[in-house]
């Protein structure tokens, strides 16, 4: 297993060939431990002439990436042990099938749009992850406890050696500055929000983040 100093979303992903293939959009962590599992890679438009999954009306350019493949991360960059080709290869983070309907309910009556008489068919969006992981990216909200209080979002991970150790926050509000949120203060997440277990003078206290 590499050591995975430091991830930083929106660094520049390269295979083994060297070849640029995209960009990191997201980590997949566990639900519990926020132990890292997997990377959500945004393809290059120029590399995106991938294989699609024949259920997907969709084109997508995200693509999953298993922790394991990581060779090695930096601020600006990071390096695959495989192939442009295998990349090219993984399955796509998002995937769209035909919405279930209930038993005697028609497919198309359903249908979110309607024109001219013609339904169109419902899709459900679902993620490469089992029930287990989350998803951290860019943007996400940082809620404080259960007040239903956004305290910021999320601009950055923090890793060593493997694991999570925080996240970097941009508080709500002009003129504030990022600071770091150790994961020791994050009670839970979902796929929404990451919630914070603070009190106002625990988020006075946290350190300004500075890059670099």
């Amino acid at each position: 297993m590499p050591v995975l100093s430091d991830f930083h979303l929106g660094a520049d992903v390269v295979a083994a060939d060297g070849r640029k293939v995209g960009t990191l959009a997201r980590v997949v962590v566990e639900a519990n431990g926020f132990d890292p599992r997997a990377l959500v890679v945004k393809e290059e438009e120029s590399f995106a002439g991938r294989l699609l999954a024949a259920e997907s009306p969709c084109i997508t350019d995200e693509v999953v990436v298993p922790i394991g493949a990581v060779l090695s991360a930096t601020h600006d960059v990071v390096k695959l042990a495989m192939s442009s080709h295998d990349v090219r290869h993984q399955p796509p983070y998002l995937s769209h099938h035909l919405k279930q309907l209930t038993a005697g309910t028609a497919l198309f009556e359903e249908a979110e749009v309607v024109t001219g008489g013609i339904a169109i068919p419902v899709y459900e969006e679902s993620a490469a992850k089992s029930a287990d992981e989350i998803e951290i990216d860019s943007g996400e909200n940082v809620m404080l406890g259960t007040t239903g209080v956004r305290f910021g979002t999320v601009q950055d991970i923090l890793l060593d050696n493997g694991e999570m150790i925080g996240v970097v926050v941009r508080p709500d509000g002009l003129f504030k500055k990022d600071v770091m949120l150790p994961i020791r203060f994050i009670s839970r997440a979902d796929d929404m929000s990451l919630f914070a277990h603070l009190a106002q003078s625990d988020v006075d206290q946290l350190k300004r983040f500075t890059d670099g």
